[in-house]
């Protein structure tokens, strides 16, 4: 099955399921109006977006110098980095932390990055337990989904289906469908695995060159309980998430919080600058920090594509899409769905093996109006619909460029230009289609699949002009 007809079953799978696209609409019409609550002056919301912006850009074209600098200060610290370039390298660095430290489970932290490299199924094939303590990441632990949200991982479950589910692998629990009970319930599983785990893994919103400071942004305590509790703390996050300063972490901070759960700030933010020192009574023993690039040099590299990697992840362009809402981030079938999956997954994985993925926009334009760091996804996503399918560009940057060029459709739309690029011919086309309406075929492809093919009228617009007295200039 190629990637085209894998997408299209999952598309259909989602639309065919009533209650999946009711859940997406309920939790995501709360978050937009929540956001909107949080920006009621719009003068001050764009000068935030710029100053985000400016921030975010400034750290893409530094990005070697600073990532150099961020890992002396880091080292000073007492923080050990490691670099990687793709997910197994990401990985066995991981593994090979754990086997050293003679850790066999794991506490994890909400990280997308760790999605990206399978680490978790890499980790229990090797031996080691590990659980997610974000409480959305741990229900789609037990369900063996992946995250459908890069912010709500759990998004697409409503209280019951959790309910049922918690019940399922806790039975000795009574069943409750109470948002609250269902919370405690949790956290008191969770409670002991924070208390006996060897290593605690997590994520990272910010990395700050300038003081060698990981910054963890979250709500639910979990991300300080992985980083602190276990002796051994390791985090995982792209190259891009370096910045140039402690003074640039606010403004992201205060956008990123607002954009993603339309709250003014998160209830816990994390600076991790060294491990335990000592006399320190808490806190762990070593701390590392794996960067990964997995593609992100590649787009860098490109002018225009480079806007992608300044996304802060807050998840604000999926709430807003209204393909994503119908569908769920399930249907994407890649790591990270929605407006910014489309512009981000054709680049890393490349156009020959998620390309379709583009498909999946109306260009409606409400991904980059809401965007806080001004992330043209319209443009992007348009870029990339022409890299899959030009086959003549030199220079491409793209993986995959080019993979879903159809000769026969460029031969089409060669024949369309070569028609409307010349007065002469489409003049004399759209006379002989008039008048040769009839053999206008009944099947034009998709198109056609839920509408009536479109028949040409029995005369031109420019007949009809001048039969009202109008003539040609």
């Amino acid at each position: 099955m190629n990637q085209t007809e894998a997408f299209h079953r999952r598309i259909d799978a989602a639309l065919h399921n009533d209650q999946l696209r009711r859940n997406f609409r309920s939790a995501l019409t709360g978050i937009m109006a929540r956001r909107a609550e949080q920006f009621p002056d719009d003068a001050q919301l764009q000068a935030l977006r710029d100053q985000a912006r400016a921030v975010r850009a400034n750290a893409l074209v530094r990005q070697p110098e600073l990532l150099e600098r961020l890992e002396r200060q880091l080292t000073a610290n007492g923080i050990q980095v490691h670099w990687a370039e793709g997910p197994d390298e990401a990985n066995a660095i991981i593994h090979e932390i754990l086997a050293r430290a003679d850790a066999t489970s794991v506490v994890k932290g909400k990280s997308m990055v760790s999605e990206e490299t399978g680490l978790n199924h890499y980790l229990e094939q090797r031996g080691i337990d590990v659980i997610e303590s974000d409480l959305g990441e741990y229900i789609i632990q037990l369900a063996e989904e992946p995250p459908s949200h890069i912010v709500a991982p759990a998004i697409h479950k409503n209280r019951r289906e959790v309910a049922e589910l918690f019940h399922r692998f806790h039975p000795e629990i009574p069943y409750t469908d109470d948002i609250d009970q269902l919370t405690q319930t949790a956290r008191a599983i969770l409670r002991d695995r924070f208390a006996t785990a060897d290593a605690g893994i997590s994520g990272v919103n910010f990395a700050v060159a300038e003081t060698g400071t990981l910054c963890l942004v979250e709500n639910e305590g979990n991300g300080r309980l992985s980083t602190t509790a276990p002796r051994v703390h390791i985090a995982i996050t792209g190259v891009e998430k370096v910045i140039e300063k402690l003074s640039d972490v606010p403004p992201l901070l205060e956008i990123l919080t607002k954009s993603a759960t339309g709250q003014p700030i998160t209830t816990y933010f994390n600076m991790i600058s060294k491990p335990r020192q000592p006399g320190e009574l808490d806190g762990p023993e070593a701390v590392h920090l794996v960067l990964l690039d997995n593609g992100r040099s590649r787009i860098r590299v490109d002018a225009e594509l480079l806007d992608t990697l300044r996304c802060i992840r807050c998840g604000a362009c999926i709430n807003h899409c209204p393909v994503y809402v119908q569908l769920g981030g399930h249907a994407y079938g890649t790591v990270y769905p929605g407006p910014i999956g489309i512009a981000l997954e054709p680049q890393r994985i490349g156009i020959d093996k998620v390309g379709t993925l583009t498909s999946a926009c109306t260009l409606c334009g409400a991904c980059g109006e809401v965007c806080p760091v001004r992330i043209p996804l319209p443009t992007l996503i348009n870029r990339l619909r022409a890299e899959a399918v030009d086959g003549l560009r030199a220079g491409a940057t793209v993986r995959g460029h080019g993979s879903l060029r159809k000769p026969r459709e460029a031969r089409l739309w060669g024949l369309w230009a070569a028609l409307y690029g010349d007065p002469t011919r489409y003049r004399l086309f759209i006379w002989l289609a008039s008048r040769l309406r009839w053999l206008t075929p009944p099947w034009l492809g998709a198109w056609t699949r839920y509408r009536s093919a479109p028949r040409p009228a029995a005369r031109t617009l420019r007949e009809l002009a001048r039969d009202e007295g109008f003539r040609d200039e």
